[in-house]
């Protein structure tokens, strides 16, 4: 989907969330939406909303958990849904962003690593590991391990589109979503997805946490090495709190 800029302050709330919820869905989703307005405002109740994306997600995507057979099989179907309803995109950002930083090069350099459409060594070997490390934990969590794990992975994204995390690049769906999440907000969805979470297991909020972790400490690591944030980064961010999160829920039986 492409993004164009526009005045934050020309459209009503009521529209603003209502196209940030539209923009949500399609850009994290494969399900063709319809939005009336795109800019920074819209962009940034997107992210905001991004959980929420995330938890219709993990819903569809864990039905073939539930279905009779080998519970690896199950995991293996569930996992694979999650990257067709996502359109991959997640998995592409985190192998771009693996040999960018894989590469060793500075940052202008290693950003046009990831701006090409072939995947190298480094993100070859970050996607096998990161689909066996997921498809292995699913196996021994559960469906319900996967819809924190969802939710954690987009509640990531509300944290690198706070104000001041940068974009790396001056175009492009990074420079678009950046900045547009307040902090306050940031908080505010945290709280209300750990509050929705913690009545189930005790084990959500902790999964939540590590995911959440997880995925703070790779944004740290884009921001020294890149200068803040890209498309590539943010499907990144959304993989390492998932991740993280699967693996907390199968350690703790």
């Amino acid at each position: 989907m492409r993004l164009r800029g526009g005045s934050p302050g020309s459209s009503p709330a009521g529209a603003g969330r209502t196209d940030g919820l539209r923009l949500a869905v399609g850009l994290l989703t494969i399900f063709p939406v319809r939005v009336g307005r795109v800019d920074r405002r819209t962009a940034g109740a997107a992210m905001g909303l991004a959980p929420v994306v995330g938890l219709v997600l993990g819903l569809v995507a864990c039905l073939p958990l539930l279905l009779p057979g080998p519970p690896l099989l199950g995991a293996a179907l569930a996992v694979g849904a999650l990257a067709v309803l996502t359109r991959g995109l997640h998995l592409d950002g985190l192998a771009d962003l693996a040999d960018g930083l894989g590469s060793g090069k500075p940052a202008d350099q290693a950003l046009d690593i990831m701006k090409k459409s072939d995947i190298g060594p480094f993100g070859v070997m970050t996607l096998v590991i990161t689909l066996l490390v997921q498809i292995a934990a699913l196996a021994a969590a559960g469906p319900y391990a996967l819809v924190t794990a969802c939710v954690t992975g987009r509640l990531a994204l509300v944290w690198a589109c706070r104000s001041g995390v940068p974009a790396a690049r001056p175009g492009g769906l990074g420079a678009t979503v950046a900045g547009t999440v307040r902090p306050a907000t940031a908080w505010l969805v945290t709280a209300a997805a750990l509050v929705v979470a913690t009545p189930a297991l005790v084990v959500a909020p902790v999964a939540m946490a590590a995911g959440l972790g997880a995925a703070l400490l790779l944004l740290r690591r884009a921001r020294r090495r890149l200068g803040g944030v890209t498309g590539d980064v943010l499907g990144a961010l959304v993989e390492t709190a998932t991740t993280a999160a699967l693996v907390v829920w199968a350690v703790s039986g």
